[in-house]
């Protein structure tokens, strides 16, 4: 069996959903493991909260535990979860939107801040807030690329694989998100 989780081959990962497809429910954690923190933090960029990030999350590991034995082994994995993590995102802000046009409040609407705040220093902490505002404040499709680009170094082909958009359209995107970061930034850090 595969002990790595940080770095493993596409075919470490092959084998990985392999066992899991023939009932190895351990291989399923080890995937957990190497790509649960990636999810949150691409989420948690898209929607600016952590209770809705770590809600999203967890649909995503439930959905990717359901669907993992429908994996095509044509992408990589992570392609596959970036994709399936794009979607449930972006499903998530319609829903938030839907709810706040009929007017229906979510019960947990205050942040927590419960001491385990991944930046330490208080300026770090401060930027973070800022740059998750001004992220905020970008349309979907440009705040998804900026994110895809900037934090998660993804190419613009691994993009158009996981939006269906086209490398010039995803270009654009994220011509006007950086423009527009660097305008909204400007004078707050």
């Amino acid at each position: 069996m595969i002990k790595t989780i940080g770095f493993m081959t596409k075919t470490e990962e092959f084998e990985i959903i392999k066992a899991f497809i023939q009932g190895d429910e351990s291989a399923f954690n080890k995937i957990v493991r190497k790509y649960q923190q990636q999810i949150y933090w691409q989420v948690r960029r898209m929607l600016g909260s952590h209770l809705d990030a770590d809600e999203v999350t967890q649909e995503v590991l439930i959905v990717l535990y359901k669907k993992l034995n429908t994996f095509k082994f044509n992408s990589a994995l992570s392609t596959w979860i970036y994709k399936i993590t794009s979607t449930r995102t972006l499903n998530y802000i319609r829903k938030q939107k839907l709810r706040q046009f009929i007017g229906i409040e979510d019960e947990n609407v205050a942040q927590i801040s419960n001491g385990n705040d991944i930046v330490k220093s208080a300026e770090d902490k401060e930027k973070l807030e800022i740059l998750e505002n001004v992220l905020q404040k970008l349309p979907v499709k440009q705040r998804e690329v900026f994110i895809y680009r900037k934090f998660d170094s993804l190419t613009y082909e691994e993009i158009s694989e996981i939006t269906g958009k086209s490398v010039g359209g995803l270009k654009a995107s994220y011509f006007n998100a950086i423009k527009k970061v660097s305008e909204l930034m400007d004078g707050k850090l």
